[in-house]
Formats: structure tokens, sequence, C-alpha cells
């Protein structure tokens, strides 16, 4: 028990001790604050020699016990450059801190410098000067004084530090995480050792950006000599991403910069030597990583001023080792190759240089290999060669490109390929680059992010030359459609890499099906998040292709229409399609065109056609065609067959819906063997013939040019011979317009045999058999479900003006003794009469 009452008086005295020491500290910097923040003014200002702005300046013994600490909030330091008002650096708080002793002796020495959340802004301006020279190099202060600074350590607390150099044009931005720096300051000598925590934001060395956004790890010793303005970096390390680089070497600054720095890497990945070049060259990889042995070393050697840049050169490879990405399950294994990099024989962008050669590996278990070349970072050169049977669907894991979403299938890949970009750029012509050998496709499918149709099945053989692929037995489906090609496809590495080129294609095309409601099919052809229109298809052609085919096609559709054994020559230049020749087995006959669609206006295609049709069946043409829209004269109307002639300009815009207005065709056209069922104004003439014959109206032959113009259909007069003995012709004429106004005028005889319950309302009609038959002229107007018959007044009044003048020339001819022509007669009504026949 005695023992345990010792230890609580100790405890007890201990505690009162240090409460003693610190509320006698407190005391004691509360006290001589005053006098200690003016020596402190005083001392700075024989120290630094431009301005510094301080919110507040005071004595804390807390916020960096158990040192005490001048305290400075708020602080700007403005640049040492003559005039200027620029920040050198802005901090939200700075602590200089001394031993809680310095003050009971009254001699403050500054050991340590806090810099916490803020930045500071190093630049080396054109003509060579730097704006952070702001400490004086005159002032007569002594460690013998009240107030002394002999700095050992700089401590750094979320301060980005940004350095640029405009007469090097370099930049360098560093966000210190927690960064300490101890100083060991003589005379002759200035020794720093520097550990911490840092992020990279970027290195900037002309054009070529660096470490960017990399987090690393300093522990770095290095020795400043005064007087012979020398740096000898002892071996350093800098761990980047679990890679850690060990730099050696010195730096001498008495005249212009000389580098002879060594960089040797350590536990390095091939996402760590990435990280060490150029942004541009490496940003499709970045999010890439390895394992396995992989090494790395290098040299940076000579003069590094605002004429000349060291020589740089590495070198850097791996053995067995796995590159993959890490949201994805792909890699490629036992990958082994052996690299270099230099800024070659004058140290710049232009005699740059980065290559890997024996580049082997494997592909989900398939081996490959390959070399690569990159000279001339400024006007690039790029060589390659591959080869190695292919897995798609491993590879497109790998690469997790946006364009294709899935694939599968294997492609033998033996290629090579090398070329100057921007002189391919310039001149994109098979002088410029050196493409050889074949890749090989074996049942290859690809989803594409663009084209929602899949491409499933592709087999067949490319061959590369040059600029130029030739094409074998390349065959595959597009949806629900096949294709088969052979031929050339001219200028494929032109509009491969570069921009607003033309691939030209010289084959021949073959299928056994084509789905044109697939092929134009707005929704199957367009990107799931862009807009589609209300029609449902979709009609772009791209002024990057043309082609001139030879095509065979077994069957195809559209909507209603069907077709079989099409063949003709089809071309394609300059968004304008043509063909020479284009036939097609359909509806029971054939259909032959030639012709042009016009899509160089997206929203303007024109389609100029001169077609010939031979033997059609009617009803089967107008149910594909919809019944060319209206309801007055449907399929079920009709039977015949179709010959005929048709030049037309038809106009549409990318949906394919017609712009009827701008519609022009003059249509040839005769109907054989022709039957008219159950046609409503037929029906009406049932005062002249019985119903059931009308039902079905026959005739052998009927002919006639059409035109259309203006949304209008015009029917030249034309007679129809009918099967019908009290009806054996009958002659139309008229127009009928597409909003289904329609205007016809009818021609028909009138026998004599009469009907008692109707001749009445004709008047009396002549019975003689030899005078000949009268002849009934009517109009038939209106809308298809809204038309009316009547009797045709002016054509009338005009026959009757014929058949006098006519009369006369008989009266002549008689009085000469010849005998008169039998004559028709015609039935005159009452004017404006309409008929309303049961």
């Amino acid at each position: 028990m005695k023992q345990k009452g010792l230890v609580k008086k100790v405890l007890f005295y201990a505690a009162v001790s240090v409460v003693a020491v610190i509320g006698i500290a407190f005391t004691l910097v509360y006290v001589y604050q005053d006098k200690i923040i003016t020596l402190f003014v005083t001392e700075a200002n024989k120290h630094i020699k431009t301005k510094v702005e301080v919110e507040k300046i005071s004595l804390s013994l807390f916020d960096k016990f158990p040192q005490v600490a001048v305290s400075l909030d708020k602080v700007n330091v403005v640049e040492g450059v003559p005039e200027s008002e620029v920040s050198l650096a802005r901090l939200n708080k700075l602590y200089f801190t001394f031993s809680i002793w310095d003050v009971l002796r009254g001699k403050y020495n500054v050991k340590e410098l806090f810099l916490e959340d803020g930045a500071i802004y190093v630049r080396v301006l054109q003509d060579g000067s730097v704006n952070y020279d702001i400490i004086k190099t005159d002032t007569t202060a002594t460690e013998d004084g009240d107030f002394a600074f002999n700095l050992e350590q700089i401590d750094f607390n979320r301060v980005a530090i940004n350095y640029t150099d405009l007469k090097l044009n370099q930049a360098y931005e560093v966000n210190a995480h927690q960064l300490q720096a101890a100083l060991a300051i003589s005379t002759e000598t200035i020794g720093i050792e520097a550990d911490g925590d840092a992020t990279i934001n970027t290195i900037k060395v002309g054009t070529g950006e660096y470490f960017k956004g990399k987090r690393v790890t300093l522990n770095t010793a290095l020795q400043i000599d005064r007087l012979k303005k020398t740096i000898a970096l002892e071996p350093s390390v800098i761990n980047v991403e679990n890679a850690a680089y060990e730099v050696a070497g010195t730096i001498d600054f008495a005249g212009v910069t000389d580098l002879n720095l060594t960089l040797q890497g350590k536990n390095t990945s091939i996402q760590s030597m990435l990280s060490l070049l150029p942004q541009h060259i490496t940003k499709e990889f970045n999010q890439y990583r390895s394992d396995g042995d992989v090494y790395f070393s290098g040299t940076v050697k000579g003069e590094a001023s605002s004429k000349h840049n060291p020589e740089i050169t590495f070198s850097f490879g791996c053995r067995n080792a796995t590159f993959y990405h890490p949201d994805v399950k792909q890699r490629i294994e036992k990958l082994s190759f052996e690299g270099s990099f230099t800024n070659g024989s004058k140290q710049n962008a232009s005699t740059s240089a980065l290559t890997l050669k024996n580049l082997k590996g494997s592909l989900n278990n398939r081996p490959f290999s390959g070399n690569i070349s990159y000279e001339n970072f400024k006007n690039p050169t790029i060589a390659f060669d591959l080869s190695g049977m292919v897995d798609v669907a491993y590879v497109l894991g790998l690469l997790q490109l946006e364009q294709v979403r899935t694939g599968s299938g294997l492609a033998d890949v033996k290629i090579a390929f090398s070329g100057n970009f921007n002189e391919f750029k310039a001149r994109p012509g098979n002088s410029t680059v050196n493409t050889s050998g074949d890749i090989t496709l074996h049942n290859v499918s690809l989803n594409l992010s663009d084209l929602p149709l899949p491409v499933n099945g592709m087999n067949g053989n490319f061959i590369f030359k040059h600029n130029d692929v030739a094409v074998s037995d390349f065959k595959g489906k597009l949806g629900e459609s096949d294709f088969v090609l052979n031929g050339m496809f001219n200028n494929v590495m032109a509009w491969l890499l570069l921009d607003n080129q033309r691939l030209f294609v010289d084959a021949d095309f073959s299928s056994n099906y084509l789905n044109f409601d697939q092929l134009l099919s707005e929704k199957q052809n367009t990107p799931a998040n862009a807009r589609k229109s209300d029609s449902g298809y979709r009609l772009e052609v791209s002024p990057n292709i043309a082609f001139n085919l030879g095509a065979s096609v077994k069957k195809m559709q559209f909507r209603r229409f069907k077709g079989e054994n099409i063949k003709g020559e089809v071309t394609l230049k300059n968004q304008v399609i043509t063909t020479p020749n284009i036939s097609v087995n359909t509806l029971g006959g054939n259909f032959a065109v030639r012709g042009s669609i016009d899509a160089r206006q997206r929203n303007h295609i024109k389609v100029s056609t001169a077609s010939k049709i031979n033997n059609l069946s009617v009803d089967s043409l107008f149910y594909v065609f919809e019944n060319f829209n209206q309801d007055f004269i449907l399929d079920r109307n009709l039977k015949g067959s179709l010959t005929a002639n048709i030049i037309s300009d038809v106009y549409l815009d990318s949906q394919l819906n017609p712009k009827t207005n701008l519609l022009q065709a003059e249509i040839e056209a005769t109907v054989r063997n022709g039957q008219l069922i159950n046609f409503a104004p037929m029906q009406k003439m049932s005062a002249f013939v019985k119903r059931s014959e009308l039902a079905n109206m026959r005739f052998s032959e009927l002919h006639n040019n059409f035109y259309i113009q203006e949304r209008t259909i015009y029917i030249p007069e034309m007679d129809i011979r009918t099967s019908l003995s009290p009806l054996p012709s009958v002659s139309i004429s008229g127009t009928h317009t597409f909003d289904q106004d329609m205007d016809y005028k009818i021609k028909m005889p009138l026998f004599q045999k009469r009907r008692p319950d109707k001749d009445a309302v004709f008047g009396v009609v002549a019975e003689d058999p030899n005078a000949g038959n009268s002849m009934l002229f009517l109009t038939l107007k209106g809308k298809e479900n809204n038309f009316k018959l009547a009797y045709d007044d002016d054509r009338v009044r005009a026959k009757i003006k014929d058949d006098l003048k006519q009369e006369g020339q008989e009266i002549k001819q008689i009085l000469k003794g010849k005998k008169p022509v039998k004559k028709e007669k015609t039935v005159e009504l009452e004017e404006g009469e309409y008929f309303d026949f049961n």
C-alpha cells in the first residue's frame, strides 16, 4: 500500500510540475510577446528586401508545441521583380519556431519554418532573371544578435509549388501534401535532405507533358557548393505508383546549366514507365497496369539552356510480364520486349525516337510477336509489324473501345506498316506509306455503338499493299442481309487514319437476300441516344465513300415489295448513286431501270429514273405500293398485265418521306387482259348495263400516256374496249390529284335497246338500227368517297356544233352524188342535271 501511495505522489508532483512549467512558459510568452514580435519584424526586415503583407502577427505556445511559434496569418510575399505586384507566395499560415528556453535567455534562434495552406509561384523570366531573389545579401545580422534566423528545417503542408521557366519553356506544378526539408548551412555549402509526399500535377518541357497527376514520395539528399555553384545529388529515391526511381549525379550552374544524371528504376511497371513519357503518346494507355519483371534505366547529360537540351537516353523492357486493364478480365500474358527512348543527336522532338523490339506475348493462350518504332515526335514516322492469331473478343475486352461494344471470332494477322504521318496527311497516296501483309477473318462478329444492326459471320482475306487492300471472298451478314465482296478497296489507310478521306471500292457484290426494311431502318442504323423521326427510315450517303459494283442479288425485300434475280451495275460518287442497268424479276414480270439517286443535299434527295416494266401483275403492283396512298381504286378492283415505260423525278427527305409537290413523271402504259372488279363508279352505270355484268368488266387492252406534275395525274383521252355487249367501249380522260380530287370526262355509247323504266330520262331515242349509236357524255367530279356523275354540257355543245358542221359537209357530198357516212347520235339532257343511278 505504501508503494502505491508513493506512485500517486510522484504522478501528482509530476503533473503539478508540468502544469507549472506550462504556466510559466505561457506567462513568459504572454509577457514577452510584444518584445519578441518586434525583434522578429526587425530581423525579418534586415533579411527580406521585398514587400510582405501580413494580416496578423502573433506569438503562440500551443500551435507548434513544445516550440514557441511566431505565427503570421494571411501572408502575401511580393516577388522580387522591380515594380511588380505579382505574388511570390500566398499562404494562410507561416510559423517561425524557436525553443522556450530562448525566451528565458532572451536570445531567439529560429531553426524551423512551417508553410501551410497556400501556394508558391517561382519564375525564371525571359532574360534569365528570377523572381525569388528576395533575401538581402548585405545584412549585418549575426548569430550574436537577440533574434537570428538559422533555419535547419522547412516544412510544407498542403502547399502548391509552381515553377515556370520562361527561358527554357518549362513548367512544374507540384502539390506538397507533407514535405520536410532539413538544412545544413555553412558559408561554403548548403546541405538539404528532403522527405515527404507530393502530387506532381504536371511537368511540361517544351510541348511534352510528363508525370501528369502522379502521387510521389521523395527521399532525397543533395549538397550545394556556393563557391563552385554545383549541386551534388546523392542517390535519391522517388517513388511513383509503387515504382522507385533512384536518381544521382551532378548539376553545374556556374554558367549555363550542365547536367550529368543517372536514373535507375526499381520495382517499375509499364504504367510507371508510361508516366515518364509525354501524355499525347501515352494517354490511350493510362488506365492499364502491369505485373512482372519490368526494368528501366537512363541518363540525362549535357547543357540545359534556352538554346540546348541535354541528351536524354532511356532503356526499358520487361520479361514474362502481364499487361491488363483493371476493369476487365482480359490480359496480355508472357509479355516481353526491349524498349528505348532517346531525344537524338539534336536533343529535340525532331530527333526523338521510341522503339519496342522483339515484342512477344500471349493473348488468350494465342502467341503474337512484333516490333514498333516512333521516330521524330515533331513530324512522326511510324513503323510496326505484327503477327499472330488474334481472338477478337479478347482484344476488344482489353482495349475497351467505345466504338465497339462486343465482338467474337478470330483474325489471322500478318501485317507491316511504315510511313510519315504528316507526309501521309498532306499527300495520302501510295508513295507516302508502305503497307504489306494480310489479315484473314474467321467468323468475326461485331456489335458497334453507332450501328445497332449487328455484323455477323465475317470471313475473308484482306491483302494490304501500300494504301490499298485487295479483298478476296469477304462475306458476312448485316442483320438479316448477307453479302459477298471480291475486288479492290482503294485509299483504305487514308480513310481509316485521316479525316475527310474517300474510300473507293471497285468490286463484285453478290447476296442471297437483302432486307432493306432493316438496312434503311432508322432504329437499326442510328445510335440509341440519337433523335428518331416518325417515318422509321433513314437514308444518308457518306461523302467519303465511293464504289463501282457489279451486283447480283437473288432476293430482296422492302416493305411489301419483293424482287428476285436482281442484276446490274451500281456506282456511287460524290454522294450520287447511278446505274446504267438494273433488272428485277417481280410481281410475275420483269422490271428494268436506269437512273440516279442524288443525296448531296441531306433532306432533298433526288431520284431520277427511266424504267421499263414488262408483264407485271396490276393487282400485285397496287398491293405492293399500298394502292399509291389512295382508296378510289384498290388492288382488289384490278387485274391484268402491265407493260410500261416510266420517266420520273422523285424527291425525298432523309427519312424517305416523298416531296409530292416536286414529283414529275411521264408514263406510257399498256394493260392487257384487264379486269375491273366491283369498281364503285362502274356500279353507277347500271342504267345501261346489268349490275352483274358491271361487277367484272373485262377489257383486252388499255393503252395511254399519263403525266404527273404538281401533285396531279393527267390522263389524256383513252378508249377502253370492254367485254360488255351493251357497253363495248368507254372513253375516259381527266385529272386526279394527290389530295384525291377527281375530275374525269366519260364518253360511252347508248344502245337502242331501252329499259322502259329508265329511257324517259333521256327523251326519245331513234330505234332505227341503221341510224348508228347515240353517245352519252358524262363528268365524274369530287372526292374518292364523295363523287357525282353529271351531264357534260360543254362536250355536248361541242359535239352538236361538230355534227352541224359535219351535216353541212354531208349535204355537199349528197349534192355531189356521194353516200353519207353514218354518225353518232348525241343524247341531250336537261342542262346541269345529275345522275343518281341505283
